[in-house]
């Protein structure tokens, strides 16, 4: 399907970026490549990429790069996908571990086609992980499996530091940009996540420009709250093709921080809110402040 715009809308000057150092880029693709691993930078064409290698960052992204879910917002690819790789979770550890990494955040594509949704291969990811990166703090971004709360459990009592889960746009907006999701399923989620163990900080995040009001984000920002969610970050989306929901507005860096400020009255402990936020923007930032007692 190709979404034809009502009009036509030019970029603002906030959402031109520097150009990427090709030293750096390469050097960090190669190491990803040698380890055979896929980042989500790469997949979904963030447009932090440049910034985040240059600071030996990066998303890794595990079970394949091709989802079973066809999203309308999304770059990564999606169709028919791959057996699970056993030795991709010692593969990710070995990666953190090279680049010394104090950070990392893991994420997926959507494994419909899993029984449990990839959740022990997430869980086998953290163990290797810490096991050959002492005093690392690991940040997953999980899809919503389907609501197999047993699956999440798995996730859970492995003990991440930060928990993500995306709501992604205003509940309106579902059947457009992600039809398969569910907004009350992914509530739920990060509900369940503080009901298994309340020490561990959920993360959940919205896109801005896709048609959604003013009014529709705060009440976002409020059902997330009821939830318990600690940390909210709000980014511009950019429509990766024409075959893509188009982009309805640009939204103003001071409307960005206007949601911001609301967040944080809201009771948010971390919000990142700007043009260029995604998912896991500065991720080590939003936690640095907190002090994770584990008691799960």
């Amino acid at each position: 399907m190709i979404f034809e715009p009502t009009e036509t809308l030019n970029k603002p000057v906030w959402l031109k970026q520097k150009g990427q150092d090709p030293q750096v880029f390469s050097a960090m693709e190669s190491l990803i490549r040698d380890l055979s691993l896929h980042t989500v930078c790469e997949s979904a064409n963030c447009p932090n990429m440049g910034v985040c290698f240059k600071n030996h960052t990066a998303t890794f992204m595990v079970m394949g790069n091709v989802c079973t879910r066809n999203c309308r917002y999304c770059a990564v690819d999606h169709g028919v996908v791959s057996p699970l790789d056993e030795g991709e979770p010692k593969r990710v550890a070995l990666a953190c571990q090279q680049l010394g990494l104090k950070h990392v955040v893991i994420t997926s594509v959507t494994r419909d086609d899993l029984a449990d949704g990839g959740a022990g291969h997430f869980a086998e990811t953290v163990k290797q992980v810490r096991q050959f990166n002492k005093n690392i703090t690991v940040e997953l971004l999980i899809p919503d499996l389907l609501g197999n709360w047993d699956s999440l459990r798995k996730i859970v009592i492995t003990e991440p530091d930060v928990l993500n889960h995306n709501v992604e746009t205003v509940p309106t907006l579902y059947g457009q940009v992600r039809p398969q999701a569910q907004y009350a399923r992914s509530l739920k989620l990060l509900e369940k996540v503080k009901e298994f163990c309340s020490d561990i900080y959920t993360k959940s995040g919205l896109m801005v420009g896709l048609g959604e009001t003013k009014g529709q984000v705060v009440e976002v920002m409020k059902d997330l709250q009821t939830v318990g969610c600690d940390i909210l970050t709000i980014g511009q989306y950019l429509a990766p093709s024409a075959d893509h929901v188009p982009v309805a507005e640009y939204i103003s860096p001071e409307q960005f921080e206007n949601y911001r400020i609301t967040a944080l009255d809201l009771g948010f402990k971390s919000v990142l809110s700007g043009p260029f936020v995604r998912s896991s923007y500065e991720a080590l930032k939003s936690l640095e402040r907190f002090s994770v007692n584990k008691s799960c």
